[in-house]
C-alpha cells in the first residue's frame, strides 16, 4: 500500500514536470512564431531575423545522417544476429555499442572535429556533422534492430529453411518483415536525437545562417535549429526567438515520438495478420 502510494506520487511528479516544461516552452515560444520567421533568412544589415536557413540545414543533416546510419546499423544488426557464430565477438561488439551510446556528445564533437574536419579535410561543414552524428546514432539503430530481430520466432526461420529458402531469402522475406516495426521505431527515435543535438554540431557543423542548396549546404558550415537556439539565446540575447525555436523543436519532438508509437502499432498489426510472411 505504501509503496503503491509512493510510486503514484513519483509518477504524478514526473507527469507534472513534463507538462510544465511543455506548457512553459509553448507559452513563451508560440507567440513569437510567425510565417515571416519561418520562411525568410536573417539580414544583419536590417536586423531582421529568420530561421529558414536553420530549418533547411536541419533537414539536410537529418537526411544525410539517416542515409549513412541506416544501412550500417541495420546491416550490423543482421550480421550479429543471423550470421555471426563467435559469441565472444558478438558480446564485444554489443559492449562497445553500449559504451558508445553512453559517451557525452561533446566528446563526439571533439573527435569529429579532429577526425573529419581536420584529418579528412572536410573543414567545418554539415557533412562533417552528419558523419559525427552517424557514429553517435549507430549504436541506437544497431541495438534497436538487433532486439527486434531477436523477437522473430525461430520457428519462422526453420519453416522457411524447410521450404528450401536460402539464408538471405529467409532474412529478406521472413525475418525483416517480422521486425520492421522495431527498425522503423529506431529510425524515428534517431531522428529525434539528431534534432536535439547541439554540442557535437558546434564543433563540426559550425553556426552559419547561410541559405544554400542541399549539395552546397552539406559542404558548407551551417547552424541547425538547436545550434541556432543556442546562438540566439547565449550570444545575441534574443530570448524571444530562442523560445520560438524551442517551441518548434518541442512540437517536432512530440510528433516524432507520436510517429514512433503509431508506426510500431501499425507494423505490429500487420505482423499479427501475417503480412509479409510469404516466401
Amino acid at each position: 500500500m505504501v509503496m503503491g502510494a509512493l510510486m503514484g506520487i513519483c509518477a504524478g511528479i514526473t507527469c507534472a514536470l513534463v507538462l510544465f516544461l511543455i506548457g512553459y516552452v509553448l507559452w513563451r515560444g508560440l507567440p513569437n512564431v510567425s510565417w515571416e520567421l519561418l520562411t525568410t533568412k536573417p539580414s544583419y544589415l536590417s536586423g531582421h531575423i529568420g530561421i529558414l536557413p536553420d530549418i533547411l540545414n536541419t533537414v539536410y543533416i537529418v537526411a544525410a545522417t539517416l542515409i549513412l546510419v541506416l544501412p550500417l546499423g541495420v546491416g550490423a544488426a543482421i550480421y550479429l544476429t543471423e550470421y555471426a557464430g563467435n559469441k565472444k565477438l558478438v558480446d564485444m561488439i554489443e559492449y562497445a555499442a553500449e559504451t558508445l551510446s553512453g559517451i557525452p556528445s561533446i566528446i563526439y564533437g571533439l573527435v569529429g572535429m579532429l577526425f573529419f574536419c581536420q584529418f579528412f579535410g572536410m573543414k567545418t561543414s554539415l557533412l562533417a556533422g552528419a558523419f559525427t552524428l552517424v557514429i553517435m546514432n549507430l549504436p541506437t539503430v544497431m541495438r534497436t534492430t538487433q532486439e527486434s530481430l531477436k523477437t522473430v520466432p525461430q520457428s519462422y526461420r526453420e519453416g522457411a529453411f524447410g521450404l528450401g529458402a536460402g539464408k538471405w531469402r529467409v532474412i529478406y522475406t521472413v525475418v525483416l518483415p517480422g521486425c520492421v516495426d522495431g527498425i522503423v521505431t529506431g529510425c524515428i527515435l534517431s531522428v529525434g536525437r539528431i534534432l536535439g543535438e547541439s554540442a557535437a554540431l558546434l564543433f563540426t557543423a559550425g553556426f552559419a545562417h547561410a541559405l544554400n542548396g542541399i549539395f552546397e549546404g552539406l559542404g558548407s558550415p551551417g547552424a541547425t535549429l538547436t545550434v541556432a537556439l543556442y546562438i540566439y539565446a547565449k550570444e545575441n540575447g534574443e530570448f524571444g526567438i530562442a523560445f520560438a525555436i524551442a517551441a518548434i523543436l518541442m512540437i517536432l519532438t512530440m510528433l516524432i515520438n507520436l510517429s514512433a508509437v503509431l508506426a510500431g502499432r501499425y507494423f505490429q498489426k500487420r505482423a499479427e495478420k501475417g503480412d509479409g510472411k510469404t516466401i
